[in-house]
């Protein structure tokens, strides 16, 4: 079930931002419990992002201890256009397990950042899918009023 609802203008702009952004901020748990924050290339349908990461990765190794994942992009709009989100990441141990829609649109949206590499080529060294199940949306979006401050659900 969809977190967001788009007939709001403040979800429509957040899920379009998630949509669109080229690079979120995946932040991970360290043993030590201290935070990991990396940036990668995702793709969004909510209420789900998909990852590929290089199998022997520090994020990767994280997930393995402990599921719990936030969520950034990069502020917009002078500060005023922010998007946060929680959830909780799942390895995917096989090729077929995750859902193929969403490796889709990832090859859509980055096709043209490989260059001449495939997307399969790609894949071949980014080979681990990371599918956060997002649980929790926050955003700020700049409106006629103001700034608004929104968490979905």
């Amino acid at each position: 079930m969809a977190l967001l609802d788009v007939t709001r203008a403040d979800d429509r702009h957040t899920s379009e931002r998630l949509s669109a952004e080229p690079v979120i901020w995946l932040g991970t748990v360290r043993p030590d419990g201290r935070p990991h924050n990396v940036p990668v290339w995702f793709a969004w349908y909510d209420p789900m992002v998909l990852i590929f990461s290089m199998p022997k990765t520090a994020k990767v190794a994280d997930l393995r201890l402990s599921p719990a994942v936030s969520l950034a992009l990069d502020s917009a709009d002078g500060g005023q256009d922010i998007v946060l989100a929680e959830g909780r990441a799942e390895l995917i141990a096989g090729a077929d397990r995750h859902p193929h829609f969403l490796a889709g649109k990832f090859r859509e949206k980055y096709e043209q950042s490989m260059g001449a590499m495939s997307f399969d080529q790609w894949r071949s060294t980014f080979s681990q899918p990371l599918l956060v199940h997002v649980e929790r949306i926050i955003a700020w979006t700049r409106t006629a009023a103001g700034v608004a401050y929104r968490v979905a659900p």
